[in-house]
C-alpha cells in the first residue's frame, strides 16, 4: 500500500468515526445520561466525554495489543497529540472567532486537575514503564474529578455566555449535542445518511435502543481504528517517520476536527468559554482514562509491565503541561481569552507540528 493510498485510509476511517461517534455513539450516551439523570457537569465530563474520545481511546486499547504491544506509542502519542490540539487549536480559533469570559473558580478547578493529570503522565514516563499502581492513580485521578464535579455548586457549573447571561447547566448540555449534530451535517448528506441507514439496521433508533446502539457503535468505532493504525503504521513507514509522528499529529488532529467543527459553533452562539471547558474537560478524560483504562486492561490481561518509548513523547508532554499552564494564564489576565491570546495558541501549534515533523 502506498503512502497516498494509506493517507486515503486514513482520511476514510476518520470520517467514518465522525459520523458513527457523533449520530450514533453519542445519542446513545446522551440518551443513558439521561435515564441515570446525571447531572450535566458529570455527564458531560464522563459519558459525553467516552462520546468525543472515544477514538482516541479505542485507538490506545488497538495500538497495545498490537503485536504484543509494539506500537503502544502509536496510541499514546494521539492522546498526547489531541491534547495539544484541543488546548492550543481550538480554544485558541474558538477564541479568535469570538472571545470567551471566564471564571476563575472554574478554571482553577478544571485547569488544576489537568495540570495533575499531565503531571501524573510525566510520573508514569519516567522510567519508560507502566506498572498496575501507575495505571490505577490515573483512573483514580479522573474518580477524584468526577468526584468534585459532583458536589461542585451548581450556580458555578459550566461555562457562561460572553454576553454575561446565563445558561442552565442542562440548557448548555443540550447547545454541545446541537453543536455536536450540526459539526456531523457537514458531511455530504446522501452518503452520511447512507451510512447512518446501514448503522441503524443494526442498532434501531440510538436514543430508544440506546444499550444496543452503544454495543454496536462501540464495536464498529473499535474497528474502523483497527485499519487506521493499520494505515497509520504503513503510512510512517512509507514515509520513512517514526509512527509516534503521525500520531501526535496527524491522527491527534484528524480525530480532534469534530471537536473543533463543534466548538466553532458553540463560540459564534456566544458560549465561547464552553468551548474552552469542553476541551480543557476531554483532555482530562483523554489523559486519565484514554490512558489509564487500556493500560489498566492490558496489565490486568498479560500481567506484566508495559514499556512505553518515551523518546518521542516526553517533550511532547512537557508541551502539553506548558501550553496548559499559558492557557490558564490567558484566561485568569483579564478573565478573558482573547483573540490575540487565541492566535498565539494556533500559532504555537503550527510551530509545534513543524518542530515534531523536523525533529521526527
Amino acid at each position: 500500500m502506498s503512502a497516498v493510498l494509506s493517507a486515503a485510509v486514513i482520511a476514510l476511517c476518520v470520517w467514518l468515526l465522525a459520523i458513527v461517534t457523533d449520530r450514533v455513539f453519542v445519542v446513545a450516551l446522551d440518551a443513558i445520561s439521561d435515564r441515570l439523570n446525571l447531572p450535566a457537569s458529570v455527564a458531560g465530563a464522563s459519558l459525553m466525554a467516552m462520546g468525543s474520545s472515544a477514538p482516541e481511546l479505542i485507538i490506545a486499547l488497538t495500538a497495545l495489543f498490537r503485536d504484543g504491544g509494539a506500537h503502544s506509542d502509536l496510541g499514546i502519542g494521539t492522546i498526547v497529540g489531541s491534547a495539544l490540539f484541543n488546548i492550543l487549536v481550538i480554544t485558541g480559533v474558538s477564541a479568535m472567532v469570538r472571545p470567551a469570559v471566564s471564571r476563575v473558580k472554574v478554571v482553577l478547578r478544571d485547569g488544576l486537575m489537568y495540570l495533575a493529570s499531565v503531571g501524573a503522565l510525566l510520573w508514569a514516563f519516567s522510567d519508560g514503564s507502566i506498572t498496575i499502581p501507575e495505571a490505577a492513580v490515573f483512573v483514580g485521578l479522573y474518580g477524584v474529578y468526577l468526584a468534585i464535579l459532583w458536589f461542585w455548586p451548581r450556580d458555578e457549573d459550566g461555562p457562561a455566555r460572553t454576553d454575561g447571561d446565563q445558561h442552565s447547566a442542562d440548557q448548555r448540555s443540550a447547545d454541545q449535542r446541537s453543536a455536536d449534530q450540526h459539526g456531523a451535517e457537514r458531511v455530504p448528506a446522501p452518503l452520511q445518511a447512507a451510512i447512518i441507514a446501514v448503522m441503524q439496521v443494526f442498532t434501531g433508533d440510538p436514543e430508544r435502543n440506546f444499550v444496543r446502539a452503544f454495543v454496536v457503535a462501540l464495536a464498529a468505532i473499535a474497528g474502523i481504528c483497527w485499519v487506521l493504525v493499520d494505515a497509520a503504521l504503513i503510512f510512517s513507514a512509507e514515509m520513512g517517520i517514526p509512527p509516534v509522528v503521525v500520531a501526535l499529529t496527524i491522527l491527534a488532529a484528524a480525530t480532534s476536527v469534530p471537536d473543533l467543527i463543534a466548538s466553532v459553533i458553540v463560540a459564534r452562539q456566544g458560549r465561547g468559554e464552553m468551548a474552552v471547558a469542553n476541551a480543557v474537560g476531554s483532555n482530562i478524560f483523554d489523559v486519565l482514562v484514554g490512558l489509564g483504562v487500556p493500560w489498566l486492561v492490558a496489565l490486568l490481561a498479560l500481567g506484566e509491565t508495559v514499556v512505553v518509548g518515551t523518546d518521542g513523547l516526553w517533550w511532547s508532554t512537557i508541551a502539553l503541561m506548558s501550553t496548559a499552564v499559558l492557557l490558564m494564564l490567558f484566561q485568569i489576565t483579564g478573565r478573558v481569552l482573547s483573540r490575540v491570546e487565541g492566535a498565539i495558541l494556533v500559532t504555537i501549534y503550527a510551530g509545534y507540528v513543524i518542530w515534531t515533523w523536523v525533529g521526527g
